[in-house]
């Protein structure tokens, strides 16, 4: 399905006014307004392939009509998205579920959509199909020489991938850890992945960067072998300068501190990215914002500051990518309110008083350095996010055009009650 200009001009110009109101008092209410909208117009939030299905839990999943059932359609999905809030400009793929039949052809789809490709995302954490090793006990930590190099193979098979298409980064996650003590000899583990990840990080080009995620668990328990920031960043520190971290949201155990995580890792360089999502319990991949959009707000302020430090460029600099799979929503209305909720805490750290701030922490002065976040966080910036939109000929509210004009009504109509996603 095409969302046409007209759609989105009609469906605006109802709500031009309203909006103009709010724009003007949230204008009065905030500094420097105008740098926000700009900022915010560069912004762009890469979209994963595999959101774009309905996801599930080991306890079931519950498909959804009209899902993306090639790389073709997943890319027109991302189009939809992009056409509708014009901060959705890139697709990360995952390897092999979404391995290009004709390399040309889906780049030219992709110009048509507007879109770049991000991160590339290999898969050691499954057995494939055709693969003569199982990944049972882990991949670049296996005990197991041949297992390593196949896993190492599958990785530098998906830089090759990526070089075709544009990208320049790989995404590593390891599934890899241990269920039981005594399973696992933690030094080798160790001594083993970094020897794997050398022989990748040896084949990236030399525009690449190499992103290591870490979790804390699942699906091994008792250990992990990227667990935490730390490890991820005493593999990153040995690799070499194009080699970052990777944080997601929600691989972290209860109550960690991510903003300061966050902090660190960008005064040193090794900050690579993000996968957005929120979560109460664990890694449940829920919407952006959620459940805990202040934790959202104090990550974006450590982020601008830290950025505007290094006189870093907020939309190029960093990889921002959503990392989420639902089974009760909509996964396009979904990402639509992942990017909305990205984009307002990014708009509310902007708003900040950094000289005030910087100030008050000098001065030791606890309760102003309080009110200054609390009340850039209290602050309703919807109007700034969404003039933001509105310059860049997007919709002033995304998801009521998404419902108004029946998109997934559409899409089954395209393509079937009955279908899923590749990779879910």
């Amino acid at each position: 399905m095409l969302i046409s200009s007209n759609h989105i001009e009609s469906h605006n110009e109802d709500l031009l006014k309203k909006h103009q109101n709010k724009l003007v008092f949230t204008a009065s209410e905030i500094n420097e307004s105008e740098a926000i909208i700009k900022k915010l117009i560069d912004f762009q939030i890469a979209i994963p392939s595999w959101a774009l299905g309905t996801g599930g839990t080991r306890f079931g999943r519950f498909a959804g009509g009209g899902e993306p059932r090639s790389l073709e359609e997943k890319i027109e999905d991302v189009g939809l998205l992009h056409k509708l809030n014009n901060a959705s400009g890139a697709i990360s793929l995952h390897i092999p579920w979404d391995i290009p039949q004709d390399y040309k052809a889906i780049r030219t789809l992709a110009a048509q959509h507007g879109l770049k490709f991000d991160a590339m995302n290999s898969n050691t954490f499954q057995d494939q199909a055709n693969s003569e090793h199982t990944y049972k006990y882990g991949s670049l930590q296996n005990v197991n020489k041949a297992v390593r190099k196949q896993a190492i193979a599958h990785n530098i098979e998906v830089i090759k991938h990526g070089i075709e298409l544009g990208s320049e980064s790989l995404t590593v996650w390891l599934a890899d850890g241990s269920n039981f003590p005594g399973q696992l000899n933690f030094r080798k583990a160790y001594q083993n992945t970094l020897e794997s990840l050398e022989e990748i990080y040896d084949a990236l080009p030399s525009n690449w960067k190499l992103f290591l995620e870490y979790k804390c668990a699942e699906p091994n328990f008792y250990s992990t072998t990227v667990a935490d920031w730390g490890q991820s960043y005493s593999y990153v520190q040995k690799l070499g300068d194009k080699a970052k971290t990777l944080v997601d949201l929600g691989h972290h155990l209860p109550n960690a501190n991510i903003e300061q995580i966050v902090s660190i890792l960008l005064m040193d360089n090794k900050l690579g990215g993000f996968h957005f999502n929120d979560s109460k319990y664990g890694d449940d991949d829920l919407t952006a914002g959620a459940l805990k959009p202040y934790q959202l707000f104090l990550i974006f302020n450590e982020l601008v500051e830290g950025m505007d430090a290094r006189g870093m460029n907020h939309a190029k600099d960093l990889g921002w990518m959503i990392d989420a799979s639902h089974n009760i929503k909509d996964p396009l209305e979904d990402l639509l309110q992942s990017v909305e909720a990205i984009m307002i805490a990014y708009a509310q750290a902007l708003s900040v008083d950094r000289k005030a701030l910087e100030k008050a922490q000098e001065e030791n002065d606890v309760v102003k350095a309080q009110e200054i976040l609390q009340n850039a966080f209290r602050t309703d910036v919807r109007a700034l996010v969404a003039e933001a939109r509105l310059r860049s000929g997007a919709a002033l509210n995304p998801v009521e055009l998404y419902r108004s004009i029946q998109v997934r009504e559409n899409l089954i109509g395209e393509r079937g009650l009955k279908t899923m996603a590749t990779g879910l």
